[in-house]
């Protein structure tokens, strides 16, 4: 039987999981080949970015190597399902399952990885002094985290921050006067600054 034929007696179920599974193998192999050969640009990721750089440190599922997974191993599993007789619907539930498994998971690798290099090269002291803006409540009197976005290294961090004043609501303007153990910052609160409040009146 050759491959013609072979194709022709699968049911049409059988025939898109196959399409998949072979089109997003080749995808990810391609992606395999590139992240060792060093071109390793995941630049169609669903983040925010702007001229200021791109905020660090978000988790997100929606990637161009957690999608390409996430196809890769719906296509393999419902094949495999329905290699071994069972039904359409099944097959669609555990290739979905399987699939979101992998996707989440490459997007956790993803995300701890990045911090990882982070890590390694951000020096925080250069964050002394800086305004930045709430992302994440912080609890006030150091009872909790939160985070702030502020631009260090030219780009806009995403970082763990502390308060030993009152509580510093999301979008509250702030600045940097410590440096934490665990790569936390301290902030405190701080008056907009003047061409931030030009903008607002103008706006």
């Amino acid at each position: 039987m050759n491959i013609n034929q072979w194709w022709e007696t699968l049911t049409s179920a059988h025939q898109v999981f196959w399409f998949i599974a072979i089109i997003f193998s080749v995808l990810f192999l391609i992606q395999f080949i590139f992240l060792i050969v060093g071109f390793d640009s995941d630049s169609t990721d669903f983040d925010q970015s702007g001229e200021a750089g791109s905020f660090e440190h978000e988790f997100s599922a929606l990637s161009v190597r957690s999608i390409i997974a996430f196809f890769t191993f719906f296509g393999w599993t419902g094949v495999l399902a329905l290699n071994n007789q069972l039904n359409v619907w099944i097959a669609v539930v555990l290739a979905s399952v399987t699939g979101l498994s992998a996707m989440f998971l490459v997007a956790y690798m993803i995300y701890k990885f990045a911090q990882l290099e982070q890590s390694g090269t951000l020096n925080l002291y250069n964050a002394l002094d800086k305004p930045g803006e709430v992302y994440l409540t912080i609890p006030a009197e150091e009872k909790g985290k939160g985070k702030v976005h502020l631009l260090v290294e030219g780009r806009i961090r995403e970082i763990d921050a502390v308060t030993s004043g009152e509580t510093l609501k999301t979008g509250s303007h702030v600045k940097v006067v410590d440096i934490l153990d665990g790569n936390v910052l301290k902030v405190e609160s701080m008056p907009v600054p003047e061409e931030l409040r030009t903008i607002n009146k103008a706006i």
